[in-house]
């Protein structure tokens, strides 16, 4: 019994501390004195937020006037929820009764956060005094505000049903000084909104009349900001009519529109796309996630909001770095943009401190919406100054003088301007610069600047110019070389014309000077490649007959020296130029010509007439002993062994001799009758001197023979195209193919295309052939198309020679065999040798370009083993690069050996970084299969995935892959 009763008491001491604490909690809440003369009392601190259960909620009232602490209880108003409760007590220690609002804001920017920001909600479902009249709800757009009424000396506690889990701002409002609040910031929003609406007009109007493509990306990021103002200040809500309590998403959409027209308007002002290609895939991969971040903040507001915000100042602090580093390498676009970009970086920093709650005002969140509109009328500015500084934008008409001093500024050219009567000098302080003086340094007397004339020109210069004077009348179109500061000259083109004074008399001459230095180099680089070889530099083929020609009429008509000519064939050059590699092989033919040069005296002339074959025309020696002794002298000079890298490599040479006999023959036939003897050494073993005789005329009779044939041929099409597979070396699949001629004779069996192409070359059937062979390609891809649907990304490539590069009717027989075959053009590439272009760049440029704009793709054979730049990878418009066999087979008897692996790599790399195709050439056998897919080169042909074969067998098997 005594047991029980102790642990009576003990339990009945338990609860009464319980209940102890319970009361001092729910009792714990500040009671706030309604104080007089003040119109806004912030009741945060004096709010006790707690969890309800079960819908409801108990609490202990804060003392009344007359002392006691009473227990009430109060239900939800929905009983199927279990809302947060907000408890606050207000007394009234006047004599009057008190009408207050109390006010809790829907959103606030001041301490919403960054990560994670409260983005607004529905604050207060209702509101419960403890005693006294309920409180009344008050209509308000962007807050839950209760009208409540004290009695004199009353203390009321009031419990708030909240709709959100906290409650982060209520006041206490007088109710006239609440309206004037909510008033005084109309103006102020009005007049935001009105210039926000007028830059984003503007700026639109702007992007139409003139078009250019930063207006549009200013113009988006101004209708962003107004979108973010509508949706701040409330308007958006009511006109949407969903209440400004539920526009989380929206507001998270309008900050993901802000990061994301900011980054657009980065991205186009600064031309980043022109800096690098691998910015514009930038662009497109942060537009994407912009794009994604937009539609999720209609998913999960809270996350996309913290994710702008964290964005907006990434591109903030990201972008005053580029815009630093494009500043400092002088790009003017940028330089423009600091000002306006600090300010930016300033309004952010300012931003970050309202969210994080360390500025806390009632004009704070103003404040960002007014820095905001302040930044795009900045940017809005700087758009429109750039423009005006590029001349992209021009008010007002010109006169006729304005317009002409345009023209010639815009034309680029100098203006040249001789007063007579002073006799001075004036030209454009840029001619002075070009020609790298100092601004002014070449005015003056008309002799000053005759001494900068190049010799050859200043007399036909200084005629030109008395001519003008002395006629009155006519003009001067020529062109002129003017030195330098550094001494080197440059030329250009004058056009000046006399203009006449009061007195009938000429007074000055004006007129312009053109810089035309590159486009003479360049015309004169032309005129030297179509007679000289670009190799060796040595002349060609055509100015080797044109200089025999000439001498042939000099020994006949004159009968001056009687020219000796010299046919020089290395033998077995084509098996040493697989040994050793192209690179090797144009080495030897450089040091091949050094040494016959020094044999020649400067009347004689050397010239390189095909791959492996030079001629000599000798004038300098008449007497046939010391003809024969220099043929000798000449075969032991290329006896003497080549010293290559660590070995060393020794050739033999066959020459044939023909010595003019007076006898009126062309040129060709001279040059041809020493090509016989050349045969005829051949035929005896080479490393021989063998002289024209009538008995190597049979050697000519089977080569005629050989031409009358191919001539047939051509005429009766019986030349056929074969295809080589070009296969994607992951998937084994034929991706395309290249195609071959082939020539089946009825007697001689197979022909080596290394025996009558060089004939077709010779013969000038080259370029039939070529147009034969794209025409038979265009044919068969055009029935491939029809009949088996081919992919876009497939394709035949069409070699062509030297020869048809440099034909002027190539460009027109090609479009007019494209324009029968039409669906072909997508699926033809033209594949010409890096030699081939290098040879003459500036015409291949012109000839590819044609080539490109037609449709056709263009491939670069041989890659890495000519003399090119890389830099012209980027000025020819190649789409795929061809790794020659020399590279891919890299074997022990070879002179490549596995060092060059890295070389090989650097390929790959180059052409995935120039986004060209890259095809491996010659892959025989899996060991090297598995070296290009070590080195990630995926495309490759060669007999390890089949020999040529006819279209109908490649039909068949592209048909089954595309079954599959």
């Amino acid at each position: 019994m005594p047991q029980l009763t102790l642990r009576s008491l003990l339990l009945f001491f338990l609860l009464v501390l319980a209940s102890a604490g319970a009361i001092s909690r729910a009792g714990a809440f500040e009671v706030i004195t309604i104080p007089q003369g003040i119109n806004a009392v912030n009741l945060q601190a004096a709010i006790d937020v707690m969890d309800g259960q079960d819908g409801r909620v108990q609490i202990s009232t804060a003392p009344g006037e007359d002392g006691i602490i009473r227990r009430i209880e109060v239900l939800a108003l929905d009983p199927e929820t279990d809302p947060n409760w907000a408890v606050f007590a207000l007394r009234n220690e006047s004599d009057v009764q008190i009408e207050r609002l109390i006010v809790a804001p829907f959103y606030r920017l001041p301490g919403s956060g960054v990560f994670h920001p409260d983005l607004g909600s529905a604050r207060i479902n209702a509101l419960t005094p403890s005693h006294g009249l309920r409180p009344e709800r008050v209509p308000d757009r962007e807050a839950d505000v209760f009208r409540v009424v004290i009695d004199p000396g009353a203390t009321v506690t009031l419990i708030a049903e909240l709709r959100s889990e906290d409650l982060p701002e209520l006041y206490l409002w007088e109710p006239d000084a609440y309206r004037d609040y909510v008033n005084s910031f109309t103006l102020f929003r009005g007049t935001v909104l009105g210039i926000a609406s007028l830059a984003a007009v503007f700026l639109t109007i702007m992007f139409v009349v003139k078009g250019r493509g930063v207006f549009p990306a200013t113009a988006a990021l101004a209708w962003s900001v107004l979108a973010f103002l509508l949706v701040d200040f409330g308007i958006l809500g009511n006109l949407l009519g969903v209440g400004n309590a539920h526009m989380q998403a929206f507001r998270a959409a309008a900050e993901a529109g802000l990061a994301t027209t900011m980054f657009g308007f980065l991205f186009i002002y600064l031309n980043l796309h022109r800096w690098h290609f691998r910015f514009t895939h930038l662009a497109l991969g942060l537009t994407a996630i912009f794009v994604a971040l937009l539609i999720y903040s209609f998913i999960h507001p809270e996350i996309a909001a913290g994710i702008a915000r964290t964005a907006l100042a990434l591109i903030g602090i990201m972008g005053l770095l580029l815009i630093i580093l494009l500043s400092i390498r002088g790009y003017d676009r940028a330089v423009l943009l600091v000002p306006t970009w600090v300010i930016f970086l300033a309004w952010l920093f300012y931003a970050w401190m309202v969210s994080s709650g360390q500025i806390s005002n009632d004009i704070a969140q103003s404040a960002v919406a007014g820095g905001l509109v302040l930044i795009v009328m900045l940017l809005g500015f700087t758009a429109i100054q750039h423009a005006f500084a590029d001349g992209q934008v021009s008010i007002g008409t010109l006169s006729e003088v304005e317009r002409r001093a345009l023209a010639v500024t815009g034309s680029g050219d100098f203006v040249f301007d001789w007063n007579i009567d002073r006799d001075r000098v004036s030209v454009s302080d840029e001619l002075a610069t070009r020609l790298g003086e100092r601004k002014g340094a070449l005015r003056g007397a008309i002799k000053r600047w005759l001494d900068r004339v190049h010799p050859e020109d200043r007399d036909r210069f200084r005629t030109a110019l008395d001519t003008l004077v002395e006629l009155k009348r006519g003009k001067v179109n020529s062109d002129i070389r003017v030195a330098g500061f550094d001494g080197t000259y440059r030329t250009f083109k004058m056009r000046v014309k006399p203009v006449l004074g009061g007195d009938s008399q000429v007074n000055r001459i004006v007129g312009t000077l053109q810089d035309v230095t590159d486009e003479r180099a360049a015309r004169e680089r032309l005129l030297h490649d179509a007679v000289h070889d670009s190799l060796t530099g040595l002349p060609n083929r055509q100015l080797l007959l044109d200089r025999l020609e000439r001498a042939l009429l000099r020994a006949r008509e004159f009968n001056e020296s009687k020219p000796a000519v010299f046919l020089i064939d290395i033998d077995k050059f084509t098996e040493i130029d697989e040994r050793i590699g192209h690179m090797a092989a144009d080495s030897v033919l450089l040091a091949v010509s050094r040494r016959l040069s020094r044999l020649l005296k400067p009347l004689d002339t050397l010239a390189r007439v095909t791959g492996d074959q030079f001629a000599v025309i000798l004038i300098s020696e008449q007497s046939a002993s010391k003809i024969a002794d220099l043929a000798e002298q000449m075969r032991k000079a290329l006896r003497t062994p080549f010293n290559f890298g660590d070995r060393d490599l020794t050739l033999t040479a066959s020459i044939g001799v023909t010595i003019y006999d007076n006898k009126p023959v062309a040129a060709e036939d001279v040059l041809r009758d020493a090509e016989l003897a050349m045969h005829y050494a051949k035929r005896h073993g080479g490393d021989r001197i063998e002289a024209f005789r009538a008995a190597t005329r049979s050697i000519a009779v089977y080569a005629q023979a050989l031409e009358d044939d191919l001539e047939q041929a051509l005429e009766q099409r019986d030349l056929q195209l074969l295809f080589q597979p070009i296969v994607d070396i992951n998937t084994e699949q034929v991706v395309g193919a290249e195609a071959l001629m082939r020539w089946e004779h009825p007697e001689r069996g197979q022909v080596s295309p290394s025996t009558f192409i060089p004939l077709a070359e010779r013969t000038g059937q080259i370029e039939r052939l070529g147009r034969i062979a794209f025409e038979q390609a265009a044919a068969q891809t055009k029935e491939w198309t029809s009949t088996l649907k081919l992919p876009d990304a497939f394709f035949i490539s069409v070699n062509m020679s030297a020869g048809q590069l440099t034909s002027e009717s190539l460009v027109n027989d090609i479009k007019g065999i494209l324009s029968e075959y039409r669906a072909a053009a997508r699926h033809l590439k033209l594949e010409v040798t890096e030699s081939q272009v290098m040879s003459n760049p500036e015409h291949a440029v012109y000839m590819l370009q044609a080539f490109k704009a037609m449709g056709l793709g263009l491939a670069l054979d041989d890659f890495g083993t000519g003399y090119s730049s890389l830099s012209y990878l980027h000025r020819f418009p190649f789409d795929t690069i061809k790794l020659p066999q020399a590279f891919v087979q890299l074997r022990d008897d070879s002179s490549i050996s596995h060092t060059q692996i890295p070389i090989i790599n650097s390929v790959v790399l180059l052409a995935r970084e120039l986004d060209l195709m890259l095809i491996a050439e010659g892959v025989e056998n899996s060991d090297e299969i598995a070296r290009l897919k070590a080195l990630n080169c995926r495309y490759a042909q060669g007999f390890a995935f089949g020999a040529a074969v006819t279209g109908a067998e490649l039909q068949r098997r592209l048909a089954a892959q595309f079954a599959k």
